[in-house]
């Protein structure tokens, strides 16, 4: 059986990581027996370039087509001077809007192997890591009215404004599969947001509790915004599942990628109704070692661990994937963001990627 991935390599070292990946797909398709067939399509700064639009039609028409979505990394310096509308950035946006990708799951996993890595205190590491942060990905501020007004009084300037706006309709779809994850994980969620101040937190908790009644088997605990970030350094072992909004989110799962000891290591799903997903590491295009060979392929390598088990239904192959990726740290190899001690073996790019495939 044959499966169509529509690949975004996108940007900076967006193509290089995703090059790795498709290598380590190729090796996990021969020794499982599995096709796949990869649709290279443009988004961001490269579409830009070739078409002119940060987001072609042809690139969304051929996602929808497809099984799932393999996106590499938009945007860089280059693109800078482009209108908002049109920036590499708005692209993300508007793929995971026409896609409808409304939950994003990013797993914060510190590797044994990497403790050391962590800026935290090994004792608070003790036993592992492995949290999963459920974000809302198409509400919020990011897709909500947004206008600069220009300056009428000198001594004020311009002003500008941005809604944060949430339907219960979106709180809810976002709560269930945070819920539904937790069934399978530890049987905990940590809804995240701001009731004490916004409007839309206050929805967001009321909402999200009544949800909870559906899976009486699950803690349901409450945060502000604030205090979960100041948990997730002080005791990150207390989560197992967070679930919040957009924006908050977005900075939170960034946290949690450097308790790690690097973003190059944590992939991200986002999904849809049903099996269809986009998947891409949580990184950004890194455009100062573009072409260095410095980049880290592994985030990019788990994500489509991810896709294989989401939306492919590939749990096999998925493990062959982050069993090789644990034996290629075992082994004492490190890319150059990861901390390494003169017992370990640095590569580059190329070199992880040849070295995680062969050992698939």
């Amino acid at each position: 059986m044959g499966y169509k991935i529509t690949v975004l390599a996108g940007d900076g070292i967006g193509p290089e990581v995703v090059n790795e990946t498709l290598k380590v797909l190729d090796k996990v398709g021969k020794k499982f027996g599995r096709e796949f067939e990869y649709d290279h399509c443009l988004i961001g700064g490269a579409a830009i370039d070739a078409t002119g639009e940060c987001l072609p039609k042809e690139t969304v028409e051929k996602a929808l087509a497809s099984d799932a979505v393999l996106l590499g990394a938009v945007g860089g310096p280059k693109w800078d001077s482009q209108p908002a509308s049109n920036r590499p950035e708005k692209a993300l946006l508007g793929i995971r809007k026409a896609l409808n990708l409304y939950a994003n799951l990013r797993p914060a996993v510190v590797f044994d192997e990497l403790k050391d890595a962590s800026p935290l205190k090994s004792e608070i590491l003790q036993g592992g890591l492995d949290i999963l942060i459920v974000r809302e990905l198409t509400g919020g501020i990011y897709f909500g009215e947004h206008e600069l007004k220009p300056e009428t009084d000198p001594e004020i300037g311009e002003v500008a404004y941005d809604v944060e706006e949430y339907s219960q309709m979106e709180i809810r779809r976002i709560a269930r599969v945070a819920f539904d994850l937790a069934m399978k994980r530890g049987k905990k969620v940590t809804s995240v947001d701001k009731a004490n101040v916004l409007e839309s937190s206050r929805l967001w908790r009321r909402t999200v509790a009544e949800v909870a009644k559906d899976y009486p088997e699950v803690e349901l605990d409450n945060l502000y915004v604030d205090n979960a970030a100041m948990q997730l350094v002080r005791a990150p072992k207390q989560f197992d599942v967070i679930v919040t909004s957009n924006i908050f989110g977005d900075i939170l799962s960034d946290e949690a990628s450097q308790i790690t000891g690097s973003i190059g290591m944590l992939p991200s799903a986002s999904l849809t109704e049903g099996s269809f997903g986009m998947y891409e590491p949580v990184h950004g295009s890194a455009p100062d070692i573009a072409g260095t060979v410095k980049a880290n392929p592994i985030a990019t390598i788990l994500s489509a661990a991810m896709m294989l088990r989401y939306s492919l239904g590939l749990s096999d192959e998925a493990d062959a994937i982050e069993n090789a990726v644990n034996e290629f740290l075992k082994a004492g190899y490190r890319t150059p963001d990861l901390q390494a001690s003169p017992d370990h073996k640095v590569v580059g790019t190329e070199e992880a990627g040849n070295l995680i495939a062969d050992m698939i």
